[in-house]
């Protein structure tokens, strides 16, 4: 699941590039390219972390749950490679954050015609950042108040509004 919503943030980023790329009178539109770039590279980076994360916490749940000794060091480590594995998901939501951010602002001041792209653009960075934030929740197993799960959701509310603005102004 991770390695899919940075892969959607990925996508949603490269497209927010193009919008600024095909935006010349844009004085600003090299600045977000290269920022959107930027991201989408991270976010493709932290696709394959994801999955070995994810693949080390998975065994060490399973040698956890088939060991007959009560070692804490077991409980730790166990501890250790959730927290690992919940990390790429919560940046994978600010990213998702970020991303919807710089494609509202392609949207708002980029070439008018490619406004439905940068509106697509913000609704797959909310999409990925939605999804990362739910990995957190899951993969952490933390109550509402923990401050990762706070970080995660704020990012997927914020990636959600600026989603939501883009496609009301098209209606």
């Amino acid at each position: 699941g991770g390695s899919a919503a940075a892969l959607t943030v990925a996508f949603a980023a490269r497209l927010g590039a193009m919008v600024a790329r095909c935006s010349p009178a844009w004085s600003d539109a090299a600045g977000v390219v290269a920022q959107a770039s930027a991201i989408g590279d991270r976010a493709v980076a932290l696709a394959h972390t994801d999955g070995r994360a994810w693949d080390e916490a998975l065994t060490a749940l399973r040698d956890a749950e088939s060991a007959k000794s009560d070692d804490p060091r077991k409980g730790f480590a166990l501890e250790q490679k959730l927290e690992a594995a919940a990390a790429a998901p919560l940046e994978i939501a600010s990213l998702g954050a970020d991303t919807a951010h710089l494609a509202a602002l392609a949207s708002d001041v980029g070439e008018p015609t490619y406004r439905a792209d940068a509106a697509a653009a913000a609704a797959l960075a909310a999409g990925g950042a939605s999804a990362a934030a739910h990995l957190v929740r899951v993969n952490l197993g933390v109550r509402s108040s923990d401050p990762r799960l706070v970080r995660a959701r704020a990012s997927e509310d914020a990636a959600h509004e600026i989603a939501a603005r883009l496609r009301e102004s098209h209606r």
